[in-house]
């Protein structure tokens, strides 16, 4: 496998965080993303069953164990982390991971053939890669009209940004929330391109509700947040997108 400086400091900020037991004290604020979480999921069901999938820096298998319940024909898991990979199978169990193919490789230089998969997956990989590297790589292990679905933190609102450098040791000095001048890299791989925004009202008035899935608060914050992105200038203070396209 080969590895650069960048690929390096990855693979050690991701052992290290995941050899800890202790969570990201910052994974409490997910449940703002509640709605981009079910989004993703919706595109997913839609897309996987019977196909053979790759999902793209796959971490701890947060998204296996549910992948797996709409049949696809074969998932295939691939991190640059070998402590995340199998902290995945440990959690997955060897029973439910029969169809999945867990894979330690760098999915900047990934070694499977072209046209390996139908879809491709990620949740908040691609800002840890350079883009051009991962896009073509993506493009190149998709069938035609193979289907990516992404989701990905933003580096567009100040006040997050802040937070980001109050908290450098959350996060690898590397990675890179994306800006709106970085979408650009999908359309010379994909078509159809689609972006949802997410996490806005949702985040700022994240003491307002426990459970959002069973919130009538978080349900109008989210409702009023797609209003709001259809306008560019709130674009930017969202804190995450989902990412939808198809192969050229």
């Amino acid at each position: 496998m080969q590895l650069s400086e960048e690929n390096k400091r990855e693979i050690k900020f991701h052992d290290e965080l995941q050899s800890k037991d202790k969570a990201r004290f910052e994974n409490r604020f997910y449940k703002a993303l509640a709605n981009m979480f079910s989004d993703f999921d919706v595109q997913i069901r839609q897309n996987c069953k019977n196909k053979k999938i790759l999902d793209f820096g796959c971490g701890i298998g947060n998204n296996l164990e549910k992948v797996l319940k709409y049949s696809p024909k074969e998932i295939t898991a691939v991190d640059i982390s070998k402590v995340s990979l199998e902290k995945a199978k440990r959690i997955i169990g060897i029973d439910k991971s029969k169809n999945i193919n867990f894979v330690n490789d760098n999915c900047e230089k990934l070694s499977f053939v072209p046209g390996s998969f139908e879809v491709v997956y990620g949740s908040g990989i691609l800002h840890h890669l350079k883009y051009e590297l991962a896009l073509k790589e993506i493009s190149r292990v998709l069938t035609n009209n193979g289907k990516i679905i992404f989701i990905e933190p933003l580096g567009t609102n100040p006040v997050i940004n802040f937070y980001r450098r109050l908290t450098p040791k959350s996060r690898s000095v590397d990675e890179h929330p994306f800006l709106e001048t970085d979408f650009s890299n999908f359309e010379a791989y994909f078509k159809d391109v689609k972006l949802k925004y997410y996490g806005f009202l949702t985040l700022i008035f994240f003491f307002f509700y426990k459970d959002p899935k069973n919130s009538l608060i978080f349900h109008f914050l989210s409702n009023l947040d797609q209003k709001l992105f259809k306008y560019k200038i709130f674009q930017k203070f969202a804190w995450s997108v989902l990412i939808t396209g198809v192969k050229n």
